[in-house]
């Protein structure tokens, strides 16, 4: 397939004064309204991390609309990280409220090639702590169609004991990037925020009372971390779907900048288009 046979269009989304929802839409250029999914990125990443683009094309292609975004306190805005002071200060309930802007402009008509979605039908994908947020959107909007997490995250607390008192105690704390060699802030409103909201985001418990059908994929060379947690999800979720892929990593091997796709990126996208496949309602059956 040519690489012209895709549309491609930005967007940007004003939450309120210097906060902002920056987007891209990727479609087939030939066809009608297509079922809308949303693909979110996880901690330290944003719409255009390595793979994202490539895998937006190639579920573009699978005749979804795809809509991949940056959570507006992910820290980038013109690359990354040049917006470290809002990276410190995000949290999962802005991240929610961020879904929330994102799902409501496709409902309203807001973004571009609002013609060409699908209303009806949307689902979503996540990495990592986007998988986690994909799952507690899906909690709480009975209107998404499906879920799909990849290597993601069923613990909202990203950080040991020690980091958290640390942070509370003085404010904020450092994560390194080891990419960027950065020292990305950690604010004390990310702790205070999972306090106040221990039981709304308890991804394992939410994911245990989700009707809305959730595909887990699960990298086995990930982290102890996340295969612990996918371990704990599949006990109290037996009704949902899982999948491991052996010798995958975190990242499905890929990099960023992008290097080019891999065997076991590959697999991710068909697993999660064969388990979208038969949830999707044709045009044709719908008047």
């Amino acid at each position: 397939m040519s690489e012209n046979s895709i549309l491609h269009q930005t967007f940007t989304l004003e939450l309120e004064p210097d906060v902002f929802i920056k987007g891209d839409i990727r479609v087939k250029e030939e066809g009608g309204r297509l079922p809308v999914l949303l693909f979110a990125h996880g901690f330290k990443g944003f719409k255009d991390w390595g793979f994202f683009p490539y895998a937006s094309e190639r579920f573009a292609q699978q005749d979804f609309a795809v809509i991949t975004f940056n959570f507006s306190h992910n820290g980038v805005n013109e690359q990354d990280f040049d917006e470290l002071e809002k990276f410190g200060r995000n949290t999962y309930s802005q991240e929610q409220k961020d879904l929330s802007a994102v799902f409501a402009a496709v409902l309203e008509g807001r973004l571009p090639l609002t013609e060409r979605l699908d209303k009806q039908q949307i689902f979503l994908t996540g990495h990592s702590r986007g998988g986690g947020n994909s799952v507690l959107f899906a909690s709480e909007h009975p209107e998404i169609r499906g879920v799909v997490s990849w290597n993601g995250i069923a613990n909202v607390n990203l950080f040991g004991e020690e980091f958290r008192e640390q942070v509370l105690q003085d404010g904020v704390g450092y994560v390194a990037n080891a990419r960027t060699k950065q020292q990305m802030p950690i604010n004390a409103v990310f702790f205070e925020d999972l306090d106040r909201n221990r039981e709304r985001f308890d991804i394992t418990a939410r994911a245990a009372s989700l009707k809305t059908p959730v595909l887990f994929i699960q990298g086995l060379q990930d982290s102890e971390r996340l295969l612990a947690g996918f371990r704990t999800l599949k006990e109290a979720a037996p009704h949902h779907r899982f999948a491991t892929l052996e010798g995958a990593t975190h990242t499905f091997g890929t990099v960023h900048p992008f290097a080019g796709t891999t065997d076991d990126l590959e697999r991710a996208i068909a697993i999660t288009g064969a388990f979208f496949a038969p949830l999707l309602e044709r045009q044709s059956n719908r008047n």
